[in-house]
């Protein structure tokens, strides 16, 4: 005799494997508001990303490409050169001469720049009549296009019409013009003074708000303490401006490490490679000398090494901190 046992139509409906069309429904709603979130935060970043690979990524992957290929005069691709633009640039002897100039450029404009920004910093920290007016007067050089700044100091220091020489004769501080930008003795520290003047501003505000967020009670408790105001400022202070330091450095390093508008324009009149850096000398050897665009993409991914060691180097440094 054989027993007959019946399932109801609803649970005969779902085998195993399978969900009920109930479940499926309400899984469906579930998910739908991740769904609605997900596309709301593809809207918002999509164009941001959209603009990096156009900007950044699209660029970069040509220069890479373009670092190894053959080009005419006339900038067509003529084939494929493999590393031979790497040992152009490489074998270059103006080479060792152009990145002693980067290394002078970047450490000297990076160091002086630093230094200034700290009692900067400090007097833009203080309470005093006018403070407004010299934030706002702090700001302008940054403000302002680098080009239309290196072009102001070009005028100022020209040798025939420059205002600075005949200043400085009227005071009795030089008896004769002097040619700032044509002679190799004071063409650096030209370049170099035009980017700390431009890039003070930005590390003086730096500065300013990491001291910011340094709490009273420290400062108290130093004053407390009987700490003297250099013991207060060495040994509290500037430990806790570290962080905010490193960060305003490395940005400050890479922008004069690129500044390209301040020494193209204060240098384009001297002939050769003795005043350039590794950026103006990538623009020369693509644009002006040699006409190579392939050795100058090569020399461009040379710069963007240097930047990337430079740059893991602070990442290793904030890592071990």
């Amino acid at each position: 005799m054989s027993t007959t046992v019946r399932v109801p139509a609803d649970r005969a409906a779902t085998r195993p494997g399978q969900q009920a069309p109930a479940s499926r429904a309400a899984r469906k709603r579930r998910n739908s508001p991740n769904r609605l979130r997900t596309l709301s935060l593809l809207a918002w970043i999509g164009p941001s990303v959209a603009l990096v690979v156009a900007v950044v990524v699209y660029p970069l992957f040509e220069t890479l490409r373009a670092a190894f290929q053959k080009f005419s005069l006339t900038g067509a691709v003529k084939g494929w050169a493999g590393f031979a633009n790497f040992e152009k640039i490489f074998s270059d002897p103006d080479l060792t001469r152009v990145l002693i100039n980067t290394l002078i450029w970047v450490v000297c404009g990076v160091a002086i720049t630093t230094l200034l920004a700290l009692p900067m910093g400090q007097l833009l920290n203080r309470e005093f009549r006018g403070r407004r007016l010299l934030r706002i007067a702090l700001i302008v050089p940054w403000a302002t296009s680098v080009v239309m700044t290196a072009i102001g100091f070009r005028w100022i220091l020209n040798y025939y019409y420059g205002v600075l020489n005949p200043f400085l004769m009227s005071l009795h501080i030089i008896d004769a013009p002097v040619d700032w930008l044509g002679d190799e003795r004071t063409i650096m520290p030209v370049m170099i003074f035009t980017a700390v003047f431009i890039s003070l501003p930005f590390t003086s505000f730096a500065v300013l708000a990491g001291l910011k967020g340094i709490p009273e009670e420290v400062k108290e408790a130093s004053q407390i303490d009987g700490a003297s105001r250099w013991q207060a400022y060495r040994h509290i202070t500037l430990p806790l401006l570290r962080g905010p330091l490193m960060v305003t450095v490395l940005l400050n390093s890479i922008w004069i490490f690129n500044s390209f508008p301040i020494i193209y324009v204060l240098n384009k009149s001297n002939p050769g490679y003795q005043n350039d850096t590794t950026i103006t000398f990538m623009y020369k050897i693509a644009f002006l000398t040699d006409r190579d665009i392939g050795a100058g993409a090569a020399m461009a991914v040379f710069n963007v090494l240097i930047i990337g060691v430079c740059v893991a180097f602070y990442v290793r440094r904030a890592r071990l901190e």
